[in-house]
């Protein structure tokens, strides 16, 4: 029996274009859920990855499939259903699992055979015993899964030639902000993978450097830390030789002996969600969490710094809170903070979330052409009505901050400043130099998204 694992492209986004930008290679990783199936895949099944973010190959000459399993964010949810059809073409039959799927069943079920909801470890053995049998169901509901029954991922099932490898440690989040779909999907329960299985994998990751996809690698509360001071000490243990970068909470930067496993463990950089310059902002989206005790950003930074663990800094821009002008402020908060790395996001009202259910009651989702509009839902277009930034004035801002913060004399300031501090600097340089390029591409991209929207003048 052949099964085919698909992870879609979106040819909007301009990380997929490699080719256009070189730089974007040091910012992609691997599909790791599909390598997960992979793992829980029995031996019987001959099992092929395809990854169409790095090479859209020619389906109809390669071997013909038993079973296709498509996975799938939002924006990738017209690429999903492309492929069902030329799947269904060939006679083959189509499971998706994924966040998307699971927020928008019926139209999943519309264009596929069966659908995967929740998370596939407790589940996925049935599927693969119904698809050999010609007896699948149409919804298999998956629950959340025992993390001690999380398999090792089958990281040999993609090629090289990755930048960054991918593991998960634990899952779910105890957060609940309001544009993120992880507490819908995953819960907000903090369950942890066993410490000597997540070693294990780390030592079957060809890549020297890794992203742990963990939504809050550290968590918030003194268990969660304590815990991730124990796995920190495990790596160093293991000798794993290994280069990281996590999500995490910026109350990673109140413990210094957390930072200095962290790093002693391989951390080279963290992704941190600010979310907005502004108290008012922050509260908004329901992220009251980095307020608290009156928080000093730019001294948990500095904190952080000390360390040689770089800082990826993680904005929202199109908040009711926001006017004319935030896209500077933005940048120039995130360089007064100390911030490494700007990753600025337009608010986007994704299925599932408090957001969206909020937002489409009041009527404010804007590109609401399904499915056809799902490719738009990447975080960087303005698919929704913003309450004081038009979409035209919405894109002005972005344009602004991200080519403020990523202005040569900030890159070079930069630069020179984890040069002489040893952070990573040809890396980060690296992520600079692919944000910067990216910036023309999706200057591109939105206006033919313009021209399809009649976004306002």
């Amino acid at each position: 029996m052949r099964l085919s694992l698909i992870n879609p492209v979106n040819r909007l986004v301009a990380l997929a274009k490699v080719k256009k930008n070189r730089w974007n290679r040091y910012r992609r990783w691997k599909p790791l859920s599909l390598l997960v199936l992979g793992g829980l895949t029995p031996p019987e099944w001959e099992v092929t990855i395809v990854d169409e973010n790095v090479k859209v190959p020619d389906y109809a000459t390669m071997p013909r499939p038993d079973l296709v399993g498509i996975t799938a964010f939002t924006s990738q949810a017209n690429r999903a259903y492309e492929l069902a059809a030329e799947f269904h073409g060939l006679g083959v039959p189509v499971v998706m699992g994924g966040i998307h799927a699971s927020m928008c069943l019926e139209e999943a079920l519309q264009r596929v055979d069966s659908v995967v909801t929740g998370e596939a470890e407790g589940i996925w053995a049935q599927v693969l015993e119904d698809a050999r049998n010609g007896n699948m169901k149409r919804v298999y509901a998956g629950e959340h899964a025992n993390m001690d029954e999380v398999p090792l991922a089958r990281h040999d099932l993609l090629p090289s030639g990755y930048a960054l490898g991918a593991i998960q440690t634990t899952r779910g989040c105890p957060l609940s902000c309001s544009f993120c779909t992880v507490t819908a999907f995953n819960g907000r329960g903090y369950r942890q993978r066993p410490i000597d299985d997540v070693v294990q994998e780390f030592g079957l990751i060809r890549e020297r450097r890794v992203l742990i996809v963990d939504d809050n690698l550290i968590g918030t509360r003194d268990e969660h830390i304590a815990r991730a001071k124990d796995l920190f000490r495990a790596m160093i243990r293991a000798g794993l030789r290994k280069e990281w970068v996590a999500q995490v909470t910026i109350n990673m930067a109140d413990d210094d002996e957390l930072l200095m496993l962290a790093s002693k463990s391989g951390c080279k950089g963290v992704f941190i969600g600010f979310e907005s310059p502004t108290a008012e902002g922050m509260i908004e989206v329901g992220k009251k969490f980095n307020l608290h005790g009156g928080r000093d950003f730019k001294a948990s930074i500095d904190r952080m710094h000390r360390h040689k663990i770089l800082v990826v800094g993680s904005f929202i821009l199109g908040l009711d809170t926001d006017r004319r002008g935030i896209g500077k402020q933005i940048a120039d908060t995130s360089s007064r903070y100390g911030v490494d790395i700007l990753n600025t996001l337009f608010l986007t009202p994704l299925p599932g979330t408090h957001l969206w259910k909020d937002m489409e009651s009041q009527g404010r989702i804007a590109a609401n052409s399904f499915p056809e509009d799902w490719q738009f839902y990447t975080l960087l277009f303005p698919v929704a009505c913003y309450k004081h930034l038009s979409s035209d004035e919405m894109f002005r801002e972005m344009d602004e901050c991200v080519g403020t913060f990523f202005s040569v004399p900030r890159i070079l300031r930069r630069f020179v400043g984890n040069l002489w501090r040893m952070r990573s600097p040809i890396f980060a340089l690296a992520i600079d130099l692919s944000s910067r390029k990216n910036l023309a591409l999706n200057r591109k991209t939105y206006r033919e998204f313009s021209l399809t929207h009649d976004v306002e003048k």
